[in-house]
């Protein structure tokens, strides 16, 4: 803990300096004003982040597109205090994001946070969402909400992320982006825009492509998106948005074994069952790979009655996926398991409805948001052996063939009465979310069934206005989080749902403040503990099927501080860092009282030091990166993910041109990662039973872009 603390304040000195300089800056007597960002997350309707009894940060467009491909969210997200978000090397699988330690354990895609874009779910009712689905290209800001106030969103919002895309606007224009870099990585983008009279319109589509840093982890993603808007009246907007993803064969590396990595960090596991061929990897062998088609579209009305304000949304969509696992022939023995071949076809659609209501109360603003949320998801789910005779990752016989639903509703209501210098806010959630199986082949016995799970989450907060540019808070709400359906899929001995498993509970309290050091100097602080019951936890993981158990109980207390400075001649910095102590709270069976959990970080720091020309033609800016170590399992046995340090470089320029080539804009940019060459684990799959845990990262990576826009 005492290395902790000095970590912080090594951090705050190193800040210090530049903070009092842009101070001395400010005139005697010259008004000092909260940076004035909104947010819509916390509250659902436009209000100053810092206003908010909540921690939220923002991410804009100049940020998301700091020279960046703009292909993952780790790219942007990496500057939240808070979060983690861990580029895993391997596009089958996805980011892992955890927010406060919330979904650090997902085996793929995103457990435990929400993630929303323009107001279409990219979270399934079982709480399982994917990051890949964000069109980063066209987005305006992302929004991350962390802490009680995200327990609003329901099941599975230990935090939220949500992404808007930039409202169309201004004269047409179209632009093309080129990148290429380290690994074969290159991607091209295409996106045109603009407003004509009462209609908007935003199109983009782009592909990527990459050899991949470890072994068999190539992949190619094309995405595409569209945003139409109408606006039908003053104060009324129609907005419709269709998006579309697809991967074909993206290569699995799967994780590595502790010794693996020592040797090779890029090599894949060898299969130690193949005699014939004694260097052949398991992802070889298994030609481990998954295919991802995704289509979905959501429509959103958005009316203005004075003060008041009526938004309607509703969406719907398409998932398929064949995924192929590395599973031996043993393992697949007749009564046992469903085979090595993942195949589902998933069709999915929602609402949410949602009344403001704005009036006066007792000298005070009452602000009313009362609304309901329904979603259903329904997989078409079949199952099949990964081998015929002796060729393996091939389709074979068919060993599962069910039907998965998942709906849930969800009634809200949230208040806030803002009087004088304070801010009150409370808020009530009732989730329901319902799980029926309807299982078609028999041969290994009926897993047919149904379980429903169900809980309300209050909220209250309070915020005090101690000076214009001084405030502070205080929160608390309960939260709870449904198992995944990937999570009731296999009981811990292997066969069958496992309609036993519990919801997870949490009583989670923050207290902050929020400040306006100086003029351009911005500084949030926050503390806060989150309680859970019923973990759950990994029960038993092999070959990339995992089954899960409710633990004891668990804590999570922490400590987050993020500043923002804007200093002179041009430079600018950034730092946000974060202490988590997440433990067990309670032993159970293999675990003892005090173990860490697997997958979070007790430290993580972001900074950076940047540098942009007054005209803002040339920037640069160097950032740092860094994590403690990771534990890999619930018994803190496995050798750790050793902490790391890293620093990343970049540079710009951009050119507005004229003459005959007036309306042509240029954009350059360069990128080096990881400049010193660290060798480091960047993410770990949790309780693995073959301890193959670890993810390695790569070293120093190179990428250079350029785009050009024409605006007629």
């Amino acid at each position: 803990m005492k290395q902790q603390a000095r970590r912080l304040n090594a951090i705050a000195a190193l800040f210090a300096a530049p903070l009092a300089a842009s101070a001395a800056d400010v005139p005697s007597g010259e008004a000092i004003t909260p940076t004035h960002v909104v947010v819509v997350s916390g509250s659902r309707s436009e209000h100053l982040s810092f206003d908010l009894p909540a921690s939220i940060d923002v991410v804009d467009a100049s940020q998301i597109g700091a020279a960046q491909p703009r292909v993952n969210a780790s790219e942007a997200l990496v500057a939240i205090p808070g979060l983690v978000v861990q580029n895993r090397q391997n596009y089958a699988q996805d980011l892992q994001i955890s927010s406060r330690g919330f979904g650090a354990r997902s085996q793929f895609g995103v457990r435990g946070v929400r993630l929303i874009a323009d107001g279409v779910p990219a979270t399934m009712p079982d709480g399982q969402g994917q990051a890949a689905t964000f069109d980063l290209d066209l987005a305006e800001r992302i929004e991350v909400l962390r802490g009680p106030f995200s327990t609003l969103y329901g099941n599975h919002s230990g935090g939220v992320v949500q992404l808007f895309t930039r409202d169309p606007k201004g004269a047409p224009y179209v632009e093309a982006n080129v990148s290429g870099g380290s690994y074969g990585q290159r991607k091209l983008d295409v996106n045109a825009g603009g407003k004509e009279g009462k209609f908007g319109w935003l199109l983009d589509a782009s592909r990527f492509e990459t050899d991949g840093y470890r072994a068999h982890s190539a992949a190619t993603r094309d995405q595409a998106y569209a945003k139409l808007t109408y606006d039908a009246a003053p104060g009324a907007r129609l907005t419709v948005v269709a998006s579309g993803l697809r991967q074909d064969d993206t290569q699995d590396p799967l994780g590595i074994t502790w010794a693996t990595y020592q040797r090779a960090p890029r090599a894949g596991e060898i299969d130690t069952t193949d005699p014939q061929r004694p260097q052949r990897t398991l992802a070889d062998r298994y030609n481990t790979r998954k295919s991802i088609d995704h289509q979905q579209f959501g429509v959103t009305w958005d009316e203005r009655f004075g003060d008041d304000r009526l938004r309607l949304t509703v969406y719907g969509g398409n998932r398929r996926v064949i995924q192929y696992q590395a599973f031996t022939k043993a393992f697949q023995a007749p009564g046992t398991h469903s085979g090595g071949v993942v195949d589902f076809d998933r069709d999915f659609y929602g609402f949410d409805a949602n009344w403001l209501d704005t009036r006066q109360l007792a000298g005070g603003t009452l602000r009313t948001t009362i609304g309901l949320e329904g979603g259903q998801s329904k997989d078409s789910r079949q199952g099949y052996e990964n081998f015929i005779g002796d060729e393996f990752g091939v389709k074979g016989r068919l060993r599962r063939d069910e039907q998965d639903d998942v709906d849930n509703m969800d009634p809200y209501l949230q208040m806030e009465w803002e009087w004088e210098r304070w801010v009150f806010t409370g808020g009530l959630r009732h989730s329901k979310v319902s799980f029926d199986v309807d299982d078609r082949y028999l041969a290994n016995g009926n897993d047919s069934g149904s379980v429903d799970y169900s809980h309300t989450t209050p909220l209250l907060g309070v915020l005090y206005k101690l000076t214009p540019t001084l405030n502070v808070y205080a929160s608390a709400a309960r939260g709870f989080e449904t198992p995944t359906l990937n999570e009731l899929f296999y009981s811990g001995s292997g066969t069958g749902f496992n309609y036993r498993l519990g919801a997870a509970t949490s009583t989670q309290v923050e207290i902050g403040t929020k400040a306006q050091l100086a003029k351009d100097v911005r500084i949030n602080a926050a503390l806060f503990q989150a309680r859970t019951r019923d973990e759950l936890v990994v029960d038993a993981s092999t070959g990339g099927r995992t089954s899960y158990r409710n633990a004891s109980a668990t804590l999570r207390q922490g400590l987050e501080l993020s500043l923002d400075a804007q200093l002179r001649a041009g430079f600018s910095a950034r730092v946000a860092a974060s202490y988590l102590r997440a433990i067990y709270d309670e032993a159970f069976t293999g675990v003892q009282e005090g173990n860490r959990l697997p997958g979070v970080p007790k430290t993580s720091v972001f900074g950076e030091l940047a540098w942009k020309e007054a005209g803002g033609r040339f920037g640069g800016a160097l950032e740092a990166v860094a994590n403690g170590k990771v534990y890999a399992d619930d018994a803190n046995a496995a050798t750790p993910a050793p902490g790391y340090g890293i620093v990343n470089a970049r540079v710009q320029a951009q050119q507005q041109l004229d003459g005959q080539l007036r309306g042509w804009r240029l954009r350059e940019y360069a990128r080096v990662n990881n400049l010193f060459d660290r060798n480091y684990i960047g993410s770990v799959i949790v309780g693995d039973t073959n301890r193959r845990y670890y993810e390695p990262a790569p070293g120093r990576n190179w990428l250079l872009g350029v785009s050009a826009q024409y605006q007629f």
